[in-house]
């Protein structure tokens, strides 16, 4: 009899395995200002009372005042040096290397700083640029929306070719007042996928990337997918409209206390608008408000597993070794007395316990049924560690 035994090179086994799970985001969940919150970190002083923004929002999938709401994934924007909306604004570069804009623009270094920070995460260089390829064709991203989904969503990685993304590429006008916000329905409808990206496979400093391509027209690029990271850089020159004008009125620096009207394309947007204004049209007007399904995927959760075969053969652990039953002499008393040749010894296994060489006790597999043990039987239990 034997009350511990050790394992063997033989017992020990290690495997991979992965679970997927598909995640569907309501257009809903992106579009109300109930489910994405702010983080009002940026204040500006001077003239007039001042604008406060945020650098990011997160969208939640319920209410996120409430205590069972979860966050689904963080969005903001960013524009590199080289984009066209930093070279109407004719800025200057002071002798530190300070971008110095003119004062009808808002939070342009902020935004240059989150594309940086993006490139220096996915690209290991903060003055690169995000670039999507179709065949032999490459397009720049200088204006990008980002989209960090979260760890409880994204798990390991997002799989390849299940990503999909419905997005409203124009805006048409309507009569509802929004205060603040951009008064703008989207109109049309968009389609980005990543289809065919298990053929056309891609690799950078942030790992595997997708392009993500209009479903209707696959040569036709419209952003990245890093898997590993979950994160979508989305371009906006490709994605939306940039000829039409749109009107609302947004956040500014002012004297007279009062939100300006805006009307000019996307672009003007870009520069004049704050990262909050920007990030509420692309989520309230882009987006649909219905309970469509706005994006979706499937993730990838790798487990990883360490398996214990624990044996016990006929002459093991066929008597309990509890130390308290003993008889007047002290010896463990097995069977009953007098009985030594008519009865057997025999247990009713109902937990495994794991020791280290010191024999502290590790880990506890709890059996959903006691099994007997005895000496007739030889029986092996299978212990799996999953992480």
């Amino acid at each position: 009899m034997a009350i511990f035994r050790e394992f063997s090179s033989e017992d020990v086994k290690t495997s991979r395995s992965f679970l997927n799970q598909l995640v569907d985001i309501l257009g809903s969940d992106v579009s109300s200002s109930a489910t994405r919150k702010q983080y009002q970190v940026f204040v500006t002083g001077g003239l007039g009372p001042g604008v406060t923004s945020s650098l990011f929002q997160t969208v939640f999938d319920q209410d996120f005042t409430l205590q069972t709401a979860n966050s689904i994934f963080d969005i903001t924007f960013g524009l590199h040096t080289g984009s066209q909306v930093v070279s109407n604004m004719n800025a200057t570069i002071d002798i530190n290397g300070k971008y110095l804009f003119p004062q009808t623009s808002l939070m342009m270094r902020e935004k240059l700083d989150i594309y940086r920070l993006f490139a220096q995460s996915l690209l290991g260089d903060q003055d690169a640029i995000f670039t999507a390829r179709s065949g032999s064709t490459s397009y720049d991203i200088k204006e990008a929306v980002f989209i960090a989904f979260k760890r409880l969503f994204a798990r390991d990685q997002i799989k390849r070719e299940t990503f999909a993304m419905r997005l409203m590429p124009s805006a048409a006008i309507v009569t509802t007042a929004a205060g603040n916000s951009m008064i703008l329905a989207g109109s049309g409808s968009l389609i980005l996928t990543d289809i065919n990206s298990n053929t056309n496979k891609a690799f950078s400093f942030g790992g595997q990337v997708s392009t993500v391509v209009d479903s209707a027209n696959t040569g036709n690029p419209h952003g990245l997918l890093f898997l590993d990271k979950g994160i979508l850089v989305l371009d906006i020159s490709r994605s939306f409209d940039q000829a039409r004008y749109i009107t609302g009125s947004i956040d500014s620096v002012t004297t007279t206390g009062t939100a300006p009207n805006f009307s000019g394309t996307l672009q003007w947007l870009m520069s004049s608008a704050s990262v909050d204004d920007f990030v509420d049209h692309i989520c309230s007007t882009r987006i649909t408000a219905s309970d469509q399904t706005a994006i979706t995927f499937q993730n990838i959760t790798n487990i990883n597993s360490t398996i214990f075969f624990c044996r016990a053969a006929s002459d093991e652990f066929n008597y309990r070794s509890n130390p308290t039953f003993i008889d007047s002499t002290t010896r463990t008393v097995v069977i009953d007395e007098g009985q030594e040749e008519n009865q057997q010894t025999f247990t009713f296994i109902t937990s495994l316990g794991m020791y280290d060489a010191q024999d502290n006790l590790l880990a506890v597999a709890k059996l959903s049924r006691p099994v007997l043990k005895d000496a007739e039987r030889d029986i092996t239990f299978k212990c799996r560690l999953d992480f």
